[in-house]
């Protein structure tokens, strides 16, 4: 796995000498050398690259990669350039377009939200192609957990959109008051009519930031200008 540098590794360097990172990192080696494993190795800890631990002021919690060839590159709900988008990103945009009235992108790359400030968080970092949650619980949750509770621990107002269930049950580690929690369902096709569309999560998380004297985040992917 390639190493982290910078905020993030000095905050998640007590991470590396405990137990379970060294049979994850053991474990996850033996997978990319037996199978093919996504998203590329240099690509695991793409979220933490890029957008530092200083500039996060929001976080996008998912669940595990995509697991079909080409698509995970490292960043929760996105997709390499090129690549067809995946249904849950497409509602994603649908309800971007309700929510703020973006353009549809042609695109599911996401990288310019990341270089925002919008850290795009999976739960668990790998996964086997074609098998999806095929890492769950190898020690992935473990450490994403201690990078959850350092972003909570920030102080300063900071946003935690949380789909889907999985996402939610991180909420009882957000305890500051300062920061805000947006809780919806899932995106997914199974689940975006229980009541993702129209939870306004794009707007709510630019009210709060301005409230707060902070830079609102341009979630207009088909803008090309990146607020630094």
């Amino acid at each position: 796995m390639p190493p982290l540098s910078g905020e993030w590794e000095q905050a998640l360097r007590p991470e590396f000498r405990k137990p379970y990172y060294r049979q994850l990192f053991r474990t996850v080696g033996e997978e990319y050398r037996r199978y093919t494993v996504y998203p590329p190795a240099d690509d695991i800890f793409n979220a933490f690259h890029f957008t530092p631990l200083p500039d996060v002021r929001v976080v996008i919690l998912g669940q595990d990669p995509y697991h079909e060839e080409g698509q995970a590159h490292g960043l929760s709900f996105s997709v390499r350039p090129g690549i067809e988008i995946p249904p849950s990103l497409v509602n994603i945009y649908q309800e971007l377009h309700d929510d703020l009235g973006c353009p549809i992108p042609q695109t599911g790359c996401l990288e310019k939200w990341a270089r925002q400030g919008v850290l795009l968080l999976n739960t668990v970092l790998t996964v086997r192609a074609h098998q999806a949650n095929s890492h769950r619980e190898i020690g992935w949750e473990e450490f994403t957990d201690a990078a959850i509770r350092i972003l909570a621990e920030q102080a300063r107002p900071m946003v935690f959109i949380l789909w889907g269930r999985p996402a939610q049950r991180k909420q009882s580690m957000i305890y500051r008051p300062d920061h805000m929690v947006i809780a919806s369902p899932h995106p997914s096709p199974l689940s975006a009519y229980r009541g993702f569309f129209g939870s306004r999560p794009f707007s709510r998380t630019n009210r709060f930031l301005e409230e707060h004297g902070l830079a609102p985040i341009d979630w207009d992917i088909t803008n090309r200008t990146v607020v630094l």
